[in-house]
């Protein structure tokens, strides 16, 4: 790496669900150095503050809770802009341990933009309390990013969090990328093949997804003729007719289909009774 590269600041975004935590620990992270205004036309908070690591500046964002990376929401809204728009270097998910499988659906979502991405597991005092065992190592393997055990409350992993954003940043390391069944990877094959010319090379996962699934926003972007928007349409439909279900309930069915493997091979459940044969 540049020595230049080195020295210049990292921009890290934490990004979780509502009530995982993520203020806590990004309060945790930063310390008292936080900015406070709006993101740019909308009343929504824009939290901001810098720390130093090992004399690497890093400028970290704090983005709102939210479930999904849908445009639905004012809160998603800015989040994907931050994330697309202000050259964040590393993505902090915070996800609440506890719940895990609601919380990996943003997660993968995340995954899909190619940045640089660390898991803080948060919460894991619940799940301990509760003796369920999550197995981190191979939590990391499968989603192939770093997953750092956190605190909030009492401002553990922040250390960690720093070296593993620190490495990050300098890392061309990409996150694993949940791949769907074939019909619908080969529809997105196809949506991938019409943007080539129009998208960077680690954008078109994100955007052949976004645009499956019809976001209004992402397709707007793009501002298609109407032949594309024919044969975007006639992809989208295809697959459809197939699987018999709207193309964004496709997406999100798959997604926790692969949760919900992904969570019964890290995860162990404490046995909560026996069964007693006579």
């Amino acid at each position: 790496m540049d020595n230049r590269d080195e020295n210049k600041p990292i921009t890290v975004c934490f990004v979780g669900n509502p009530n995982c935590g993520k203020t806590t620990l990004f309060n945790a992270f930063t310390g008292s150095k936080l900015k406070v205004a709006n993101w740019p036309g909308v009343t929504v908070e824009r939290v901001e503050g810098e720390t130093v690591y090992k004399g690497r500046r890093i400028h970290v964002v704090d983005t709102p809770g939210i479930y999904s990376l849908t445009s639905y929401t004012i809160e998603e809204l800015v989040t994907r802009r931050c994330i697309e728009e202000d050259g964040v270097d590393v993505i902090i998910n915070v996800v609440d341990a506890s719940s895990l499988e609601r919380n990996l659906y943003l997660t993968l979502q995340l995954l899909e933009l190619k940045k640089p991405v660390i898991l803080a597991l948060n919460m894991m005092d619940i799940v301990e309390k509760r003796g369920d065992v999550i197995d981190t190592r191979k939590l990391s393997s499968v989603l192939g990013v770093p997953v750092v055990e956190t605190s909030a409350l009492k401002g553990k992993g922040t250390k960690e969090l720093m070296e593993t954003a620190k490495k990050a940043a300098g890392s061309a390391a990409k996150p694993a990328v949940h791949a769907f069944s074939d019909v619908i990877e080969n529809a997105m094959g196809q949506i991938t093949e019409l943007i080539k010319d129009v998208t960077e090379e680690d954008q078109r996962r994100w955007f052949a997804v976004k645009l499956f699934e019809r976001d209004e926003k992402v397709l707007a972007r793009f501002r298609f003729g109407q032949d594309v928007r024919d044969k975007l349409e006639s992809i989208i439909a295809a697959v459809e007719e197939e699987l018999d279900d709207d193309a964004e309930s496709i997406i999100t069915d798959a997604r926790y289909q692969y949760i919900t493997e992904v969570v019964k091979s890290c995860v162990k459940k404490k046995k909560v009774g026996m069964t007693v044969s006579d």
